[in-house]
């Protein structure tokens, strides 16, 4: 069986939640317990056994590249490539698709730092020869809910005011947070990309085609999961007393990448 052995992270975006923090870098070099969010990201794919990362740079790309020279042994292929200062997601992606030479990838935002057993997760994905994969967890802040009916996915919402609400009151339906984290099959994406360079939001207006269109499931992950959305979520992290828990198996998590 083939493995996931790709990602894509996105990091191009600014931080406008960040303060004058978000001024100086990008959301993804956020220092938590003194080492940047990127670092976690990348320390965790690299157990997971991922071979290839792929960083569509914007914003303030300079400070990643930067963090690359300073960690030259951190992973070994990495293409970086300038997708725009205003690009949308949508535009970053399709600058990035030709280098992408496996069957299927990973696309995850690079504002969150999350430990799960993933090639195990993501098991089912590849045996079921599924197309496009969700990532559910418990999160604070949800990317967007994924519909469920039984074991179907019916839709996707990026927002959290309802549209459908007539399918959503329905007994057996349940919606789960997205954790921006989904499995995607490269040739799915290179078929649309002239649709979604253009879209203003690729989840809000990709993914509910994808649900109707193709082959889809849902992974429920079990683990650690902490989102950078603002200068509270850095603060709550960084302090023991606040955090509890989380400030733990953090500080556990930094010490094994050591």
């Amino acid at each position: 069986m083939k493995k996931i052995r790709t990602a894509i992270i996105l990091c191009g975006g600014k931080g406008t939640r960040l303060g004058l923090l978000g001024k100086k870098i990008p959301k993804t070099m956020v220092k938590i317990h003194g080492r940047e969010i990127l670092w976690y990201i990348i320390n965790i794919l690299k157990k997971n056994n991922f071979n290839h990362l792929i960083l569509p740079l914007g914003y303030k790309g300079n400070k990643i590249r930067n963090f690359f020279k300073k960690n030259k042994k951190i992973f070994d292929k990495v293409d970086l490539v300038d997708t725009g200062l205003n690009s949308n997601i949508g535009k970053r992606i399709s600058l990035v698709l030709k280098k992408i030479k496996s069957e299927n990838f990973l696309l995850l935002n690079g504002d969150a730092i999350f430990d799960f057993n993933l090639e195990k997760k993501f098991s089912d994905h590849l045996y079921k020869n599924k197309d496009i994969t969700f990532i559910s967890g418990e999160i604070t802040y949800p990317y967007g809910t994924i519909g469920m009916i039984g074991s179907k996915v019916i839709d996707f919402k990026r927002n959290l005011v309802y549209e459908s609400l007539k399918t959503r009151t329905r007994k057996s339906y349940i919606a789960y947070n997205y954790t921006g984290m989904s499995i995607i099959k490269t040739s799915i994406l290179k078929k649309h990309k002239n649709k979604f360079k253009r879209s203003s939001n690729f989840e809000k207006d990709l993914f509910p085609i994808f649900v109707k269109k193709y082959n889809t499931c849902l992974i429920k992950l079990d683990g650690f999961w902490h989102s950078i959305d603002n200068v509270k979520d850095i603060e709550a992290i960084n302090d023991k007393k606040s955090s509890g828990e989380k400030y733990t198996k953090l500080s556990k998590l930094k010490k094994n990448f050591l």
